[in-house]
């Protein structure tokens, strides 16, 4: 677990890079509210909007999750904490006005990209 990344993904940075290029500008790896312990992947602090990428296997993806068959109760119970986590995350932010958005490690960086165009359109 250790060899994970927690920032800099290889889709993450090419979102950024889109974006950036796109004239957005936004905060990476930032704690958008300082009363809770998440940190956002990309934080879009004046639209309050916040963008998770998130890997199918560590947060429960419905088409590509796998469950490991060494130590199998470890790990079913490690990734129901991951996915409860990150539900509990996305209520507490849009419950203080911030608009969440995941993005899964498959979804290709043009589509996510114009997805998150459309939210931060919205949030004008």
């Amino acid at each position: 677990m250790r060899a994970q990344r927690r920032r800099d993904t290889k889709l993450e940075l090419s979102i950024r890079r889109q974006l950036h290029a796109r004239g957005h500008r936004y905060r990476v790896d930032y704690r958008a509210e300082q009363s809770l312990r998440c940190r956002g992947d990309l934080v879009f602090t004046r639209r309050k909007v916040t963008i998770f990428v998130d890997g199918c296997f560590w947060h429960g993806c419905p088409l590509h999750a796998t469950a490991p068959k060494n130590n199998a109760s470890w790990w079913a119970e490690k990734l129901m904490a991951n996915i409860a986590r990150d539900a509990r995350n996305t209520a507490a932010l849009e419950s203080l006005g911030w608009a969440v958005v995941r993005i899964w490690e498959h979804e290709t960086v043009e589509h996510a990209v114009e997805r998150l165009e459309s939210v931060l359109d919205a949030r004008r």
